[in-house]
């Protein structure tokens, strides 16, 4: 009899909230009680889920920028999420989690360098944590191209999750994996998402109302009926945004909960993971992929780089990326007149800077691993500087800076900051001021409910960091 097998994916993300000056998440008053989301967020998803073991057996990533907070502020539940996936990698020889681009930067709208580094980045802090390599990778907001799978491939990543509409058959048989053929001979599987299914979970809180309903009536339906012709196992996968288990919706992390420890007990269904699937089932069809796409936006990646009517009043977001492209331009150049003739790789020096931040190794140790000699104590400081600068240059693409429909919201907001710091640490490290051309560029972008120009929170970010400095003795 063939198998029926069900998977449920759960993406648990958060942006980095610091404030790039002080190091420390301000306080947030929409999250009250709670000093910031991370906060609510917490004991709202992250610490019941993790007491239920759902991150057991669901199939999951969460974001390295969440799991760092994490570990500073409730180390215990990221130690008790990392020893349930660890649980199935012991007995399965493959775990259940999926690494993340580091930043959640939206891939497609990258360039080159900066998907690899992302990617890099990714699967270093992934390997931090769970002490494994990844098989797999979520690409945030699920947004691919070939580019994008490639540096996966090229990153030894073996698999991803993507919506249904970003194949080019439609309508595509999502109870199987495909392989995407890419240049050069290399491939990725790519599993797609069940679309009814993980629209009920997402948007229609009355049908996860009860598991055992939601099991029988919406679940059991998507695979071969009686007295139809046997075939290959089947696989059904339903992919949601993590949080909606108990933050976004209430009470859902005990429908998980039930769902997978007690509803499916007595039934013909049992529970898998990609790897784990992939363990037992060859993939032998084959399919491409729509370029540019992504799963919130039917409209590809339009959402984080123009206007489209996922949000209205969206005039602001090209602009914005406009000016963030503009400046990243610029960061680089100064970064590779520094390094140039002290490196022969300048990018491969950023993508490894991650070991650096993980405090695996000094950048002198670094710097030595890859050209074989020294560099004076004021090269490091230098480099070092323009490499943190690098560091906020990545974070100011966080794509939850577009996401919304208003500039003036923290996360634009907070894009604004760590673009500012990072043109802070370029003239520390080399003299250049680019704030002129970051001004006359961010002046573009303006909330259409307050009127908040980017330039101006630019500009406070800089104040704020002078007076910072003032104060030193």
């Amino acid at each position: 009899m063939p198998q029926r097998a069900l998977c449920i994916h759960g993406h648990f993300y958060q942006p980095p909230r610091e404030d790039p000056l002080t190091g420390e998440i301000p306080i947030e008053p929409g999250a009250a009680p709670y000093r910031n989301w991370n906060e609510r967020i917490h004991a709202q998803c992250y610490y019941p889920n993790a007491l239920l073991r759902n991150f057991n057996r669901i199939s999951f990533n969460m974001g390295p920028t969440l799991m760092e907070w994490m570990f500073d502020f409730d180390p215990e539940t990221e130690a008790n999420i990392i020893q349930q996936e660890r649980d199935n990698l012991e007995a399965h020889g493959v775990g259940n989690a999926m690494a993340q681009a580091y930043n959640h930067t939206i891939l497609p709208l990258a360039k080159y360098h900066d998907k690899v580094t992302q990617v890099r980045w990714g699967i270093s802090d992934f390997e931090l944590r769970f002490g494994h390599s990844p098989e797999g990778m979520w690409l945030p907001e699920t947004a691919a191209d070939d580019e994008t799978l490639e540096v996966l491939a090229d990153c030894g990543i073996r698999f991803t999750i993507l919506a249904p509409w970003q194949a080019t058959l439609s309508p595509i048989d999502t109870r199987r994996p495909y392989r995407v053929p890419l240049s050069k001979g290399r491939e990725m599987i790519v599993f797609f998402y069940n679309q009814e299914l993980s629209t009920r979970v997402s948007f229609d809180p009355a049908s996860t109302v009860n598991a055992d309903r939601f099991l029988n009536e919406l679940v059991l339906p998507e695979f071969r009926q009686e007295g139809e012709p046997d075939g290959d196992d089947e696989l059904v996968l339903i992919a949601s945004d993590g949080e909606l288990y108990g933050h976004h919706q209430p009470f859902r992390d005990k429908f998980l909960a039930y769902l997978t420890d007690g509803a499916l007990k007595n039934r013909a269904v049992e529970l898998t993971y990609p790897g784990l699937w992939l363990k037992n089932h060859p993939v032998t069809e084959t399919v491409s992929i729509r370029q540019g796409t992504s799963w919130s936006c039917l409209h590809g990646v339009l959402r984080w780089s123009g206007v489209c009517n996922c949000t209205p009043h969206s005039e602001w977001k090209a602009p914005f990326r406009q000016a963030l492209d503009k400046l990243a331009d610029a960061i680089d150049g100064e970064y590779l007149k520094l390094v140039d003739g002290r490196m022969q790789d300048p990018w491969e020096l950023r993508h490894r800077y991650i070991r650096v931040i993980h405090a695996e190794l000094g950048l002198e140790d670094l710097i030595k691993e890859l050209t074989g000699h020294s560099v004076s104590e004021k090269d490091i400081m230098r480099i070092h500087t323009m490499l943190r600068a690098q560091y906020e240059r990545q974070r100011m693409f966080t794509s939850c800076g577009w996401f919304f429909d208003d500039f003036d919201r923290i996360e634009p907001r907070n894009n604004v900051a760590y673009a500012a710091q990072a043109v802070l640490l370029t003239k520390q490290a080399t003299g250049a001021d680019l704030s002129l051309l970051a001004e006359d560029a961010l002046s573009r972008v303006s909330s259409w409910r307050t009127g908040l120009r980017a330039d101006e929170v630019f500009r406070n970010h800089l104040k704020r960091a002078a007076e910072s400095w003032n104060r030193l003795p």
